[in-house]
């Protein structure tokens, strides 16, 4: 399992996320508190949003507690719309294609969690993905193919039910040629201009995600595991969707059907 953290909002730096609180993301990197896997060391990476239509990316295979280029990075760079990740693998190898966020043009989209048995069932899932987003396809996990399959169902256009509909579809093909568990997942998607979230498993256990209004200026922080013990994080049921934009969060069910 992964920890992420995304902010939309008024510009901030980076490392008010990253690097900065008490329970940051680079400090559940190495100290996860409500995660399966306590160590997230096998990459990390960015994506963010300024001048242009298309995000910036950083990944690298280090752990992010140890390269010093992302803590200057995170310390330097003010942006009102963020993704951010450390990645702890289930399975597949550890390289920079390998690494979240993943972006197709405007899009970017990080995942934490997995589809049971994906192995048994790559090739066909990979086979659902369009030939005009197939060359996007660099890496081995089943997260990235989770994301350029609702690519060609339109996750540009219509999020929500874009990725209902591959998920359903990864999730029956789980049933049919994997192993249990056959999904769980928090998911972070954004276009640019819009952050979104989800929350689902096909057990009673999805992995822990958190919102709540930042506190350091108006927006929206979305984690994996709050910052600190204490403050006003409210956790996101599963089976959920979540739409924000600067002055508003609207949540609605999201219900693959498998």
């Amino acid at each position: 399992m992964c920890r992420w953290a995304a902010y939309l909002g008024d510009p901030i730096f980076m490392a008010d996320v990253i690097s900065a609180p008490q329970n940051s993301l680079i400090v559940q990197s190495r100290m996860a508190l409500e995660s399966v896997t306590e160590t997230n060391a096998d990459g990390f990476g960015l994506a963010w949003y300024g001048h242009k239509e298309e995000p910036g990316i950083y990944h690298d295979v280090l752990p992010a507690w140890s390269d010093a280029n992302l803590i200057s990075l995170a310390e330097q760079v003010q942006t009102g719309l963020f993704l951010a990740h450390v990645r702890a693998s289930t399975g597949t190898a550890t390289s920079r294609d390998n690494c979240h966020p993943f972006h197709c043009g405007k899009m970017s989209f990080m995942h934490n969690g997995q589809v049971g048995g994906f192995g048994a069932f790559r090739k066909t899932a990979d086979m659902m993905i369009s030939d005009e987003f197939y060359h996007h396809r660099k890496g081995s996990t089943d997260s990235e193919s989770l994301f350029l399959v609702s690519m060609s169902h339109g996750l540009q256009d219509n999020p929500r039910e874009a990725l209902e509909r591959t998920v359903g579809e990864f999730e029956r093909l789980s049933r049919a040629h994997g192993e249990t568990p056959h999904i769980r997942m928090t998911a972070a998607i954004s276009d640019g201009t819009r952050l979104y979230a989800v929350r689902y498993a096909s057990d009673e256990h999805a992995p822990s995600l958190y919102y709540r209004k930042s506190q350091h200026s108006d927006g929206w922080t979305v984690v994996s595991e709050p910052f600190a013990s204490c403050g006003d994080w409210q956790q996101i049921a599963s089976g959920t969707f979540l739409t924000f934009e600067k002055d508003t969060a609207i949540a609605e069910r999201f219900a693959p059907n498998a």
